[in-house]
This record gives C-alpha cells, structure tokens and sequence, in this order.
C-alpha cells in the first residue's frame, strides 16, 4: 500500500465509498467481473493492495458462503478503514444496483428501454476484457511456474465440470490440498503483510450473532405464522448457505420467495433478467424482491429488510473468520497450501470468464472487434476500466440508433 492513498483515505474519510460507489456503477458481468475491476483498481492503479495480499482475500473469500465479491469489496474497505471502512465499501458498491432493482420494481421503466439495452450490452462486452486482463496479470503472479499453471488448469476443468453449487469450494479445497503435499517453501511466497484490523473480541462476537441468527429465526419461524419473521428466515438462511456467489442464489431464492406466494413467477423472472443486465453485486435482487411482497412489510421496508438478512450472514462470516485465517498465515505448511490455492483462483476466474463469454451476446463482429480493443487497451495499462466501459457503451450506443434510423 503506498502512503499517497493512505493519506488521501486520511484526509477524505468518505473516499472508500465513492471508490466503492463509482466500482458499483460500471462493475458489468457479475462476481467475476467484479474481481477483475476489484484488480484492476486496487492492485494496479491505486496500490492499495500488494499481489500476494490480493490473492489471500480472493483465497478467503472463496471459501466462505455468500456474495464473494462483495465480501471481497468488504474487506478491502476494513483494510483502509477497520469495520467502519468496510461498511462503506458495501454501502458503495451495493447502492447503485440495489437503487435500479427497486425502482425497476416499482415500475420506472429504466431498462426496458432499446437504447439502455444497447448500453448495457455495450458494458458487458468491456466485462469481457476486464476479466481477461485480470486472469493475464493474475496468472503472471500467482501461478508462474509449471506447477502452479496445472494447479490454475486443474481449476478450471473442474469449475467448468462439476455443478455449480459444488464446484468452487470443491475446487479450492483440492488446489489447497495440492499446494499442502507439493509446493516446497520455495515455491511459496513469504508471509505476507496482510492485516486485517478486526480484533478477536469483535470476530468472536460476529460469529455469536451469525450463529444466533441462524437459530432464533428458524425456531421464531416455526411457532409463529408472523410473515415478516418468515421472510427474514428465508433470506438469512439463503445468504448463509449459499456458495458460488450471486448466479447461485438467484435460483435459490426462486424457491424461497415463489413457492410461498410472496412474489409471483412472472414478477420474479421478469426481476430476475433485470438483475443479470445490471452493474454490481447480483445480491441486490433481494431489494427488488423485498419491493414487490405480498407479504409485510413491502415497498422500501421490505426491500432493505430482504437486502440486508440476504448479505448479512456473509459479511458476519468475513469478520468472524478473520482472525483465524490471519492465524493459519503463519504456518508454514498452510503458506503452501495457500500458494496453491492462489493459483486455483486463476483458474477460476478463468472459467468465469469462459461463461462469461458462452453467455454474454458477444459473437458479432462489432462485439469481437470491441473485445479485443478493450483487452489491448487494458493491456498497455494506460486506459482505466472505467473509460473503457464507457467507451463501449457509447459505441453500442451509436451502432444502435444508426441501425434504428
């Protein structure tokens, strides 16, 4: 970290929140995406993180359930700022989506739109490059040598292979495994200098609420038929269960909130197109849930309520387990296994972003063009993600109303 951010975070308490918050308004293409912008400005352009820090996060926050990115954003924001500082991050990189969601369900037609849709399309296709670029770098770094690339290989076969519900905590695990038996101390990089400013009283008191949580409101669901009760249990309950991020959930909470009669099926498909055309963290479909209950408490009430039992569980986690992980830092044998787990997160970017590419409209030869633009772009390091997402909108932009005059 360089003490040029450090004091502009100094000066500018609020600075952590309008980065998170700018992130948030053109972070396209989902929880891998989002990691690729993460890199891109922490890592590269701000320095706030070293590359070895970078992948301890990434290996931490794969690990636990719930939204990974934005677990990620939080802890970036405790490491410039303690809880304070990672609230803001959430706060920023959570407001835009989670804003759109529920003004989309209240019926301001935002993204219905064929010039928003071009736009949108447009920053999608800058997701592409952004990912890419980050697996390139990441790959460079943490996995430069022909184990650690069969590590990052094996990943990404097994990502692509298995169900997603099981495959990436399966994958972590068998590179951390891996790492353990195979990469000698040489290999592995020195204890890091990472920090995370969350003492043991306030992990051990987090991880009492999580559990309690957890408990009470299953038990209060059971001898109550209190809707509001009902809603928080479904929501805590998926937020705290769920691995492999936001394109996970969303069909888990089809489950939760439709077979009740809470939100009805159309209602839920046509919010949940809207939430995978949006910026940020897919999460914030719960705001546009929570809008449109038929049960109580709705509108605004019920899409803060709903946002906030959804990404609580994950965030109680991340400090909770902080500390612990701090701990198993020190041991030599779990450096090792956490090099190899660096170079399984290569691996899964890497296949994030092969769906990214199977699923994202970017096979016409304005779309390849774009991409490839973007990478070499993104490559010199002279252009910033965020002029490249723009740069692509407004090229979308055009190439929709000539076609439309």
């Amino acid at each position: 970290m360089d003490e040029k951010s450090d004091y502009k975070c100094a000066v500018f308490p609020n600075m952590i929140f309008l980065t998170f918050l700018k992130l948030g308004c053109y972070s396209f293409g989902g929880p891998a995406a989002h990691l690729g912008y993460f890199y891109e400005e922490f890592v590269r352009r701000k320095g706030w993180l070293e590359e070895n820090e970078w992948g301890e996060i990434i290996a931490f926050t794969q690990l636990l359930p719930g939204p990974g990115s934005s677990q990620t954003g939080f802890l970036i924001g405790v490491l410039r700022g303690g809880l304070w500082g990672g609230l803001q991050a959430w706060l920023g990189f959570t407001l835009p989506s989670a804003t759109l969601l529920i003004l989309f369900a209240a019926g301001v037609d935002l993204l219905r739109s064929p010039a928003a849709e071009a736009a949108m399309r447009g920053l999608q296709i800058a997701a592409i490059a952004v990912v890419a670029n980050a697996v390139r770098l990441m790959h460079r770094q943490l996995s430069p040598d022909g184990l650690r690339s069969i590590f990052a290989l094996s990943t990404l076969i097994l990502v692509l292979a298995l169900p997603a519900s099981v495959a990436q905590i399966a994958a972590i695990i068998a590179a951390g495994i891996g790492g353990a038996l195979f990469l000698n101390n040489s290999r592995t990089a020195p204890p890091s200098k990472l920090h995370l400013p969350i003492s043991r009283r306030s992990a051990d008191a987090a991880l009492l609420l999580f559990a309690f949580l957890f408990v009470a409101l299953e038990a209060l669901s059971r001898f109550t038929s209190v809707e509001s009760i009902q809603v928080l249990r479904a929501f805590y309950q998926s937020g705290a269960l769920v691995f492999g991020g936001g394109h996970v959930v969303l069909p888990l909470l089809q489950q939760t909130v439709v077979r009740p009669g809470w939100v009805s099926e159309p209602d839920f498909l046509t919010g949940y197109g809207a939430a995978q055309t949006i910026p940020g963290p897919l999460f914030t479909f719960a705001a546009y849930l929570g809008y449109l209950l038929s049960a109580q408490p709705n509108k605004i009430a019920g899409a803060l309520m709903c946002l906030t039992a959804l990404f609580l569980p994950g965030i109680l986690l991340v400090i909770g387990l902080a500390p612990y992980w701090r701990w198993m830092q020190g041991r030599k044998r779990a450096r090792s296994a956490l090099a190899g787990i660096n170079a399984g997160v290569v691996g899964l970017l890497a296949a994030a972003l092969v769906k990214i590419i199977m699923t994202t409209p970017s096979h016409d030869p304005l779309s390849v063009c774009l991409v490839v633009l973007n990478f070499v772009l993104l490559w010199s390091g002279r252009v910033s993600p965020l002029i490249v997402a723009a740069g692509s909108a407004a090229v979308c932009l055009m190439a929709h109303s000539l076609l439309t005059k």
